[in-house]
């Protein structure tokens, strides 16, 4: 794939084949080019937790809030949902940094996981508290930045023309449309 084929590709997808898993190896292999990513003076504060176990998925899933523009949806149905997570992690022992180093990795791992066929959302509506302790992860020690929800995508995520409103919207073939402004409108 192009390079501008994989950015246009890396939507934020929310609905997946749940039987196709994404193994351990896959999840690995994303964390370690976000690991390698640029970060705030070179500090590498960023951690990582890696799930493709259906027993985890449920934990990390059921703190997660999805699609705040759909708002009588709860996210995605059993057999629709993804089968890997990455969950980014701030050391707070490391002090400074930047704050756009968790956007940087997230992105990093989604444009690759796209590389590779998978697609994702990256996903900050996050119940912290609720997750912390179903994952064993000290809230002393990190702070949870984003949660990436990866697998083999069950839906077709189109970018469309912007007219009024930036808000996604699923038409009437099912399809999710997202309203990008034209690139005149936002060159400066």
């Amino acid at each position: 794939m192009e390079f501008k084929d994989i950015v246009y590709n890396n939507r934020s997808y929310r609905r997946f084949y749940e039987s196709e898993s994404i193994n351990m190896s896959t999840l690995k292999y994303l964390a370690d080019l976000a690991r390698v990513s640029p970060c705030g003076a070179n500090l590498q504060k960023l951690r990582y937790r890696l799930s493709n176990t259906p027993e985890e998925n449920q934990k990390i899933f059921s703190c997660l809030g999805w699609a705040g523009y759909y708002k009588d949806w709860d996210g995605p149905e059993e057999g629709e949902r993804p089968t890997g997570y990455i969950v980014i992690l701030s050391d707070k022992d490391i002090k400074g940094g930047s704050a756009l180093d968790a956007g940087i990795a997230a992105q990093t791992i989604m444009l690759a996981a796209t590389d590779k066929g998978y697609r994702g959302c990256m996903i900050g509506n996050i119940n912290r508290q609720k997750l912390f302790p179903l994952l064993g992860i000290s809230e002393d020690k990190y702070n949870i930045e984003l949660v990436l929800a990866l697998g083999i995508p069950k839906e077709e995520v189109r970018i469309c023309e912007y007219t009024d409103s930036v808000k996604y919207f699923r038409d009437e073939s099912d399809v999710h449309n997202v309203p990008k402004k034209k690139l005149e409108d936002i060159l400066v």
